[in-house]
């Protein structure tokens, strides 16, 4: 495959469509699977070319992660896609009491290949039920693996990656991240359990994942450009398990660390990463920033207040500065904090 431009949302489905094309044991399955839109667009038409691959299934999301469970320890290799984190709550107990642990109570001999696609995020008019990030809940259940990916590029290869593994697997997508656009390349660059460095600095590290860096990015570039502040950024892209050694690494180049959580800070993912570095390296200064720890909002006017965007990100980096605002930081304030463009233009 040559390196070619890509949207988010075509890179799931063109290396879904690739497994199942080489793989008749890869199983796609989930409700509104083959709905015209597609589940944003990621399975969009799938169904028909490979109907015996490609399963609509009924509004019964245990039932559902059952069924899957028995066709993973059966040989096959079941992707359940659902369209919203919240839906996969029905299933809470298959994934956390039976995927997660049938290889260990097998002693080793039975494995599960699944994987579980999550869609989380804001999105306008989504309100407390349908905008939740709850990438830590997952990752606090041994045996499953939680990935997270960026760009259309690390989301080909990481989905690829997840498919190919014989361990149960939740596939976190941001919906914003769907119609970000980038290049797939030639050459697989991504293994689960591996961050990645998305930009190198000497001044502070950011660390974040998910669709959380792209507002690290924006935050990055104003502050160079106008502070002379030079940023790092890890890009974490696992979750679990989290690469502990290139944490500790970074921490030791930078003394200044901020964390920025895809969702909420108590109990959550910056809090452990946190952990990581004050007890392998107590000479850094570290804070953190996240979603606002309390139901999400619905309406934009409360919204505003509740994500961590590339504005609230560069006014925590000069706060740990001590330098002082010129007031050209209201540049970095989005007009409509639930609204990634003027085409997304609904609840749905």
């Amino acid at each position: 495959m040559q390196s070619k431009k890509f949207f988010f949302y075509e890179a799931i489905k063109k290396i879904t469509l690739r497994n199942i094309k080489r793989n008749k044991k890869v199983l796609l399955m989930g409700l509104g699977i083959d709905d015209p839109k597609g589940v944003f667009g990621t399975t969009l038409k799938i169904h028909k070319k490979f109907r015996n691959q490609v399963f609509d299934m009924p509004t019964a999301e245990n039932s559902m992660t059952g069924f899957a469970l028995g066709l993973a320890t059966s040989g096959f290799k079941p992707i359940i896609v659902h369209q919203r984190v919240e839906f996969s709550l029905l299933s809470i107990e298959q994934i956390f009491n039976q995927i997660s642990k049938w290889h260990f109570m097998s002693g080793g001999k039975v494995s599960v290949p699944l994987v579980i696609r999550l869609i989380v995020g804001k999105g306008w008019g989504q309100g407390p039920q349908h905008s939740q990030s709850l990438e830590t809940i997952f990752s606090h259940i041994p045996g499953l693996k939680v990935v997270a990916p960026t760009s259309p590029d690390n989301a080909y290869w990481l989905l690829n990656e997840s498919i190919k593994d014989s361990n149960p697997i939740i596939f976190f997508e941001h919906r914003w991240l769907h119609n970000t656009y980038g290049e797939i390349k030639k050459i697989n660059n991504y293994k689960i359990g591996k961050s990645i460095i998305e930009k190198r600095g000497n001044d502070i590290t950011l660390i974040s994942f998910s669709y959380s860096i792209i507002e690290c990015i924006k935050a990055s570039d104003f502050l160079k450009k106008n502070y002379k502040i030079n940023c790092e950024i890890l890009n974490l892209l696992t979750l679990k398990p989290l690469d502990k050694n290139k944490i500790i690494q970074i921490s030791k180049k930078n003394k200044k660390i901020l964390i920025i959580d895809n969702g909420m800070t108590e109990y959550g993912i910056s809090s452990e990463i946190f952990t990581i570095i004050s007890e392998n390296n107590r000479n850094n200064f570290i804070q953190r920033i996240g979603v606002l720890n309390a139901p999400i909002p619905s309406t934009v006017s409360l919204a505003k207040y509740y994500y961590p965007e590339a504005y609230n990100i560069a006014k925590k980096v000069l706060k740990m500065f001590k330098i002082k605002e010129r007031g050209n930081l209201n540049k970095l304030l989005r007009i409509n904090p639930d609204q990634p463009d003027k085409s997304f233009n609904g609840p749905f």
